[in-house]
């Protein structure tokens, strides 16, 4: 984490769950990083490093680095399971209920179109996507 970076956290006394706004992208833009963001802060890495990492697996792909399958790998090949998420009420549980169910550990939680990381219950995303829904997750074995 960068000196200069601050996180607001955001929380709620009713559902006990926290949302911690967090940028680590190191000029501060809010832009399609998602991918990079998560997986750096799950790692505790720098965001340039990931960045790269993912940049090397999609130049030998000739594929975007922001491909599922791409960053799955990645995350696969550094000892991560990917599970998926139970879909028979794909409108009720979310990202939020994922980290309120997951209290302890790192995960790294995608959507389809997101990727945010949740680590002792409390979700770090640029945007409040806590009534995302979640379809899969990854977490360290």
């Amino acid at each position: 984490m960068h000196s200069r970076f601050i996180p607001r956290v955001h929380f709620s006394c009713k559902n006990l769950y926290m949302y911690i706004e967090y940028n680590n992208n190191p000029l501060g833009k809010r832009t399609d990083d998602c991918v990079v963001r998560a997986i750096a802060k799950a790692l505790n890495l720098d965001w340039r490093e990931v960045y790269t990492m993912l940049s090397a697996r999609g130049l030998r792909e000739c594929d975007l680095f922001q491909k599922n399958y791409l960053w799955a790998e990645l995350l696969k090949s550094i000892g991560f399971e990917r599970h998926g998420i139970d879909d028979t009420c794909p409108d009720c549980y979310t990202i939020k209920d994922f980290a309120s169910d997951n209290k302890k550990g790192i995960y790294i939680v995608g959507t389809g179109e997101h990727v945010v990381t949740i680590e002792d219950g409390d979700w770090y995303d640029t945007w409040n996507s806590g009534n995302s829904v979640p379809l899969v997750f990854f977490r360290r074995t």
